[in-house]
């Protein structure tokens, strides 16, 4: 059983295949702003040159695992090690991934995206802070994540493509709550489902067990740093770049080992949003 990761849902993997080893720098050009004029017959055009401001996303994370496997081992299982073992591996790496970027990206959203004002035009959505969390309850946990939909409609998100992380206790309060049928979800089948529960005010919610949290310093109260957004905000680069399989130089058997190097960053800070919520 392995927790179900969201990284690879959430994200957009444009550079992905620009990255070769740890250290590598990927430049993003980002969509400049065009400024709009009014026109006046007789008045002359003002031309502007536009300037697209660079994102570097670097390639500064690198996880490895490494095992051995003797020879009398793999004679008297009923399995293939080898395989079965980097299989085992590759389900602990992605989980090890989704706990780094999930510890992180969160503080990188845009500032009118989070806190007890968030809204860039209203700021009337209480998404919590620091000293100061959201109580999730059965009652209150749509309209929080409808809040969180209105924070990304005020920065003029697209609808499509919107995607919400709910860790295992909100998703329990999500079931408890008004939500009594799978069309409210959007869903023609089941709206709970192991790591995707379905669609909710244009959000596909996924489940995951990743999640950073904290104890909060005026509750004491566990509180999770929840994300959600839009899949142009976050992007995300891998490569396992090493694989090897080499003779034990000190026993029988063999060495079974694997390099995977990763970057990831917040190119866009006003199609995320963080929630900062405990269980009420």
């Amino acid at each position: 059983m392995y927790a179900s990761t969201a990284f690879a849902e959430v994200s957009n993997t444009y550079y992905e295949g620009e990255i070769k080893n740890k250290g590598d720098t990927v430049e993003i050009r980002t969509t400049p702003s065009i400024t709009i004029n009014d026109y006046e017959i007789g008045g002359g055009l003002s031309y502007e040159k536009p300037t697209s401001d660079k994102v570097e996303l670097n390639i500064d994370h690198a996880k490895y695992f490494a095992f051995e496997v003797n020879d009398v081992d793999a004679y008297q299982s009923d399995i293939k090690l080898m395989d079965d073992w980097s299989d085992d591996a590759g389900q602990k790496m992605k989980i090890a991934i989704d706990v780094d970027i999930l510890a992180d990206v969160y503080g990188s959203v845009a500032s009118d995206n989070a806190g007890t004002s968030a809204g860039t035009i209203s700021g009337s959505y209480d998404l919590g802070a620091p000293d100061d969390p959201v109580a999730i309850t059965k009652s209150n946990i749509l309209d929080t994540i409808v809040d969180c939909g209105s924070v990304l409609d005020e920065q003029n998100v697209p609808d499509t493509d919107r995607w919400f992380i709910l860790p295992a206790w909100m998703n329990g309060m999500l079931k408890k709550s008004d939500l009594r049928d799978a069309s409210i979800m959007g869903d023609s089948t089941s709206v709970f489902r192991n790591g995707k529960a379905g669609t909710l005010d244009r959000f596909t919610v996924y489940i995951n067990n990743n999640m950073d949290t904290v104890t909060d310093g005026t509750t004491g109260n566990q509180c999770t740093n929840i994300i959600f957004g839009h899949k142009k905000a976050l992007t995300f680069a891998s490569q396992m770049t090493n694989m090897e399989r080499l003779p034990n130089p000190d026993d029988f058997g063999q060495l079974v080992r694997g390099l995977n190097v990763f970057g990831f960053e917040v190119i866009d800070s006003d199609a995320m949003g963080h929630l900062y919520a405990e269980r009420g």
